[in-house]
């Protein structure tokens, strides 16, 4: 899997001079962001799920800052943001506010229709469970990608020792 990683990943030295990047290209000659090893892959799960689930446009935009803060890997930071992508976007935040109002005992919309017109009529109404079941599930999708990572690369570190 690591050389599939390595192979479509850009060389950090071709975009550290790219002037379209702004203040993000002095910091992409840090190792880390290019890591592939259990720390910077479980902190790159742990950014780019927190960031999917962030109601936001250009996700993305927040995860690569948050990978450079937090030194995580880049490109896996970035690429995780597509978990919400526009066909699974309008199912996953539904869930989100499904959640949110559940834990804030408030009715759901009865009426809820999957239309961001509709949306923008109800939002006065939607927008504390939905932001709630949003964080939520940000959360504890990064804890749970962060702490699955570390276990998965323990457990392989294990079979592999216990293989000889």
């Amino acid at each position: 899997m690591k050389k599939f990683f390595r192979r479509y990943t850009p060389n950090p030295s071709e975009l550290k001079n790219h002037k379209n990047l702004g203040w993000l290209g002095k910091h992409l000659h840090n190792a880390s962001l290019w890591n592939f090893n259990r720390k910077s892959i479980s902190k790159a799960f742990a950014v780019g799920l927190f960031c999917a689930f962030v109601p936001v446009p250009f996700q993305m935009l927040l995860a690569a800052p948050a990978a450079v803060v937090f030194s995580a890997n880049l490109p896996i930071s970035v690429a995780l943001v597509w978990i919400t992508n526009p066909l699974t976007m309008p199912p996953i935040f539904y869930g989100c506010y499904k959640l949110g109002a559940w834990i804030l005992s408030v009715g759901i919309e009865q009426d809820f229709i999957m239309s961001l017109d509709y949306v923008w009529q109800v939002f006065d109404i939607i927008w504390q469970p939905f932001l709630l079941g949003c964080l939520i599930i940000s959360v504890m999708s990064s804890a749970l990608g962060y702490f699955g990572i570390q276990i998965i690369y323990r457990y392989k570190a294990y079979k592999r020792v216990n293989q000889f």
